[in-house]
């Protein structure tokens, strides 16, 4: 199964209509993202929660870290830089922090609010090598601006 970006854009809209905590978001968007293609196997949120630090936020799959520094893997990397990180193979990228041994790629997107100031990074692993592309950079971003960048969420 793979995604259908603008099926899933249209779904979320639909779900997040009139919301405006971005942690109900992160939770309603970790599940459909989750359970709308069966290479993402770890699918969450990591919020910026004081300078230069992400914690953990709503996930869907194994544990993820808890805490992880802008210094530090592939969600630091996207935090720090405010680009998107596609990695085909994690052993590969210089610091990547190994949360689960069964990943094998990964993408991290920085989300932010309205205003443009980043509130987090959403960060999807998959279990297959090179298992992410530009139309997942594409519809992914496009499903974070729908969502984290109304006037309002926060």
């Amino acid at each position: 199964m793979t995604v259908d970006y603008e099926a899933l854009r249209a779904r979320v809209a639909a779900l997040a209509e009139g919301e405006t905590d971005a942690v109900a978001l992160m939770a309603t968007l970790a599940c459909e993202i989750h359970h709308s293609d069966g290479r993402f196997d770890w699918t969450g949120f990591y919020r910026v929660v004081a300078p230069e630090r992400l914690k953990i936020g709503p996930y869907q799959g194994g544990h993820g870290c808890l805490v992880i520094p802008f210094d530090r893997g592939v969600c630091g990397a996207a935090a720090r830089t405010g680009e998107v990180q596609v990695v085909a193979d994690v052993e590969a990228f210089p610091g990547h922090i190994a949360c689960s041994a069964s990943t094998r790629s990964e993408i991290v997107l920085p989300v932010r609010d309205a205003a443009g100031r980043l509130i987090g990074v959403l960060d999807i692993d998959s279990d297959r090598p090179d298992a992410f592309g530009p139309d997942d950079a594409a519809g992914l971003a496009a499903l974070l601006s729908d969502t984290f960048a109304r006037p309002g969420v926060g």
